[in-house]
């Protein structure tokens, strides 16, 4: 099933991922849907990244770079890409992970014909040499409550309508930034809608901030009681079912 074109924006922030940038960016080249700029903001990487990206703005001018002149993080490169997208949609893809060749035909689609301000997909989870680790199929939806359990949105597989993203930022947070930045959405009452197939191949680093546990649960406190402003009462109650749902997630 065909659509009528849209120009998404694809947010790539890039921070020392020269031994991943080039399969990021080949997997955004080989999309069967090419209505599409990818905007990658660099946070000032020390290693050779931007000579990377520089190579393939020349092949193809739909690939922007935005170089900052001091390392701000995640989400403030995401933040900079927002203010930078020309898109109807806006897509999240981060520099080490990998799209399906169908993924924003298919959600484009799924999007479109369904009247859907954000979705966001099923993923494979694979490690740093490129194997597959685990599966992650997500729930068919998730409102603002449901989300507050846990974050089901895996951020490079979310797409969002531009329109519905007004004064919309992802909070300087060194974790949790995505998981409070679908929360601010879904707070104005926008469900957000699954695909079920695993349109995203995560990968899961060693040695990401993220794969710390302690310092996951700190920030995901901290995201309760600082920005969602929750009593304590309910931060407990959602923690707990932050906790048991990451030790599912685990598991499996």
């Amino acid at each position: 099933m065909k659509t009528i074109s849209k120009l998404i924006s694809i947010i790539t922030p890039s921070y020392n991922t020269a031994k991943f940038i080039s399969q990021t960016i080949e997997s955004v080249l080989a999309q069967s849907y090419q209505d599409w700029e990818m905007i990658i903001v660099d946070d000032c990487s020390s290693d050779n990244s931007i000579d990377i990206i520089k190579n393939y703005i020349k092949k193809n001018s739909a690939i922007k770079l935005i170089t900052l002149n001091k390392n701000c993080g995640v989400a403030n490169a995401r933040n900079v890409g927002l203010e930078n997208a020309r898109g109807d949609y806006i897509a999240f893809l981060d520099s080490d992970d990998l799209w399906d060749k169908n993924k924003l035909q298919e959600q484009i689609n799924f999007m479109k014909h369904n009247n859907i301000s954000l979705s966001y997909t099923s993923y494979i989870k694979i490690d740093e040499e490129g194997e597959v680790i685990g599966k992650v199929i997500v729930p068919e939806w998730v409102n603002y409550k449901k989300m507050l359990k846990s974050n089901y949105i895996a951020c490079s597989s979310a797409m969002v309508k531009r329109d519905v993203l007004y004064n919309q930022y992802f909070p300087p947070l060194k974790l949790q930034q995505d998981h409070a930045f679908w929360l601010s959405l879904l707070k104005k009452g926008i469900t957000a809608y699954g695909l079920n197939e695993p349109l995203l191949h995560y990968r899961v680093r060693k040695r990401s901030i993220s794969s710390n546990k302690a310092v996951a649960a700190f920030y995901q406190w901290k995201l309760y009681r600082t920005f969602e402003k929750l009593p304590i009462y309910k931060s407990v109650w959602y923690f707990f079912n932050y906790a048991i749902l990451g030790i599912v997630k685990y598991v499996r």
